[in-house]
């Protein structure tokens, strides 16, 4: 279990606060949200300014609120840039952000300049995409961030721990929004396995 770290009150006129990142990666049905969720209603609880934001494409379960696959959700705000986070995070002392992966690159300096501000910035996302590799900005943000929580499901076909997203469509989109009809945790044998399938039945 996460252990939230101590976010001292800004005194007026003074910006006497240390901000810190922390990231949540892991696969798909790995509980990414719903720890991001959970770390965000603590800090609620702690009568603490949270904003939250997520991606303006994912749309899945909601157009606006942060939906876990378990259906529990959080009120935020859909965004189409990265930039427009900085605008909009106003005084808060929590800004927490989902599916951090299908953001444009600056997401990860706005995360440092929101970090350097003092605020405390909650980022959730997917860390490999379907093809195994390492997915868009979420490298670069683990890099920057103070903490790190990796996630794991549990693998479709075995049962293991499982840290892949495997692709059950035949699409080599990067980005291909879906759910169980189309994606589901692997471990990496079971992952490797379903992959050599695909590139055997391709040539």
């Amino acid at each position: 279990m996460f252990i939230e770290p101590r976010l001292e009150r800004q005194q007026p006129g003074r910006n006497n606060r240390t901000g810190w990142i922390e990231v949540i990666c892991g696969s798909m049905f790995s509980g990414k949200t719903e720890e991001l969720i959970r770390r965000l209603n603590r800090a609620k609880i702690a009568k603490q300014q949270v904003e939250i934001f997520k991606p303006a494409v994912d749309t899945r379960y909601h157009e606006s609120d942060v939906v876990s696959h378990n259906a529990t959700a959080i009120r935020s705000t859909p965004v189409y840039a990265s930039q427009e986070i900085i605008l909009l995070a106003g005084n808060s002392d929590v800004v927490g952000i989902d599916e951090a992966q299908f953001f444009d690159e600056g997401i990860v300096e706005i995360c440092i300049a929101l970090a350097n501000s003092g605020k405390r910035v909650i980022v959730a996302g997917l860390d490999m995409d379907f093809e195994g590799k390492p997915f868009g900005c979420m490298p670069a943000l683990i890099a920057v961030a103070e903490f790190v929580t990796k996630v794991h499901a549990i693998c479709a076909v075995c049962g293991n721990v499982a840290s892949f997203s495997f692709r059950l469509v035949p699409s080599k989109a990067k980005v291909l929004l879906g759910e169980t009809e189309s994606y589901e945790a692997r471990c990496r044998k079971c992952f490797n396995e379903g992959m050599a399938r695909i590139k055997k039945h391709i040539s």
